[in-house]
């Protein structure tokens, strides 16, 4: 700074024109000066945003990543091939030898033995619904439970405790049960495949043959009684043919779309027919029955499902889980991990948007929830009340 007398400040500009000229300061004054200088140098409104903003871009990124990854998702993913639709032709009125004449098969002179296989957790309503829906043309009904959920969490054996309530379907059923390996930490889908490879054992015990037919779909999946009695009585049917569902959420006042196919049936073969829930063919059959997601009773149903299906990843904030934010969700149609819908094209995404509308047609639903309306009046439009459980 100052040497012999002589006071030594190198300029290059005149920004810092003032601490060279602070010729007689003190050494703290000294410094602010030169920090001053330095911030000098800065846009202050730049400096603020950088401050201030970024922690809220995180913030907000946080919150809703989610939804900005599923809206771009056209983006870097194409939409799966498209299925072969068959057309579906039914009539309560018209014989079954002109009904297989429509889909271009033959009628059989006796129709072929159906099994009717489901991994169960706790749904107990929707299992009745779709057993009652089922009954007069399945042959054998099998069922496998575990104690553990697909997410490794303890579980009661729910059908087990409650098996005096399907006694119409006791002297046809092929029941098990097995033990999960609560794995911490494991992929949920792993614990899944697990209990579907007990289930392909299961069936096999049942008795299942070649050309038998099974159906293959999760229990809130449901198949319309006359689409199975169809596909039984026809011969020349696809050996493997995925059934198009119409789909609806938390009850049947909420219908979503018509694209649910993961349900299939099987002409069975031994030694290469394996049980899974993933697309296995390209061949559609539309309009062929329900399917009803977390359609559940009570309120302690739907945290549990929640927690315990594959896509637990889902439940990014713990008030997600809060009784009433869902009793409030489920009312509006909402969607429950407040996601944006998964489709592959904007267009389709910005037509889902939002809570889906109400419908008040209760036509062509499975016979046995219009029969036992009292005991199953949640499940209708208009009914969106949930008792706490």
């Amino acid at each position: 700074m100052e040497a012999g007398g002589y006071y030594n400040c190198k300029k290059t500009d005149g920004i810092c024109e003032d601490v060279c000229d602070s010729e007689h300061g003190s050494k703290a004054v000294f410094s602010m000066s030169r920090l001053k200088c330095a911030l000098r140098g800065f846009d202050l409104r730049a400096l603020l945003i950088l401050l201030i903003g970024l922690p809220i871009l995180i913030f907000v990124i946080y919150l809703h990543g989610q939804k900005v990854t599923y809206f771009l998702r056209p983006i870097w993913e194409k939409p799966p091939k498209p299925f072969k639709v068959l057309p579906h032709y039914y009539n309560e009125n018209v014989s079954m030898a002109n009904l297989c004449k429509l889909h271009g098969w033959k009628v059989r002179e006796t129709p072929r033995r159906v099994f009717d296989a489901v991994l169960f957790s706790n749904e107990l309503d929707i299992l009745d619904i779709r057993w009652h829906e089922l009954s007069p043309y399945v042959s054998e009904f099998v069922l496998l439970e575990s104690n553990s959920t697909f997410t490794g969490l303890k579980k009661d054996l729910h059908f087990k405790e409650n098996r005096q309530r399907f006694e119409f379907a006791e002297s046809r059923l092929t029941y098990g049960m097995i033990g999960g390996r609560f794995v911490k930490g494991e992929n949920p889908f792993v614990e899944e495949s697990y209990q579907r490879v007990a289930l392909d054992q299961l069936i096999k015990i049942a008795g299942i043959t070649d050309d038998d037919l099974l159906i293959m779909s999760d229990v809130d999946e449901i198949p319309s009684g006359h689409s199975i009695n169809l596909l039984r009585w026809c011969d020349d049917i696809p050996e493997v043919l995925h059934l198009q569902l119409r789909n609806y959420l938390y009850s049947f006042e909420f219908f979503l779309d018509d694209k649910s196919w993961r349900a299939s049936i099987h002409r069975y073969r031994a030694g290469k027919t394996r049980y899974a829930h993933f697309r296995q063919t390209d061949d559609l059959l539309a309009d062929s029955g329900w399917h009803c997601s977390f359609c559940f009773r009570y309120i302690s149903d739907f945290v549990f499902k929640m927690q315990a299906y594959s896509h637990v990843d889902r439940i990014r904030f713990k008030y997600f889980l809060n009784p009433k934010r869902i009793q409030h969700v489920i009312c509006r149609g909402a969607d429950l991990f407040d996601m944006l819908p998964e489709e592959y094209t904007f267009q389709e995404i910005i037509a889902k948007l939002g809570p889906i509308p109400s419908t008040f047609s209760a036509v062509h639903l499975p016979a046995y929830l219009l029969e036992k309306v009292d005991q199953y009046s949640y499940l209708l439009p208009g009914r969106c009340m949930r008792e706490s459980g």
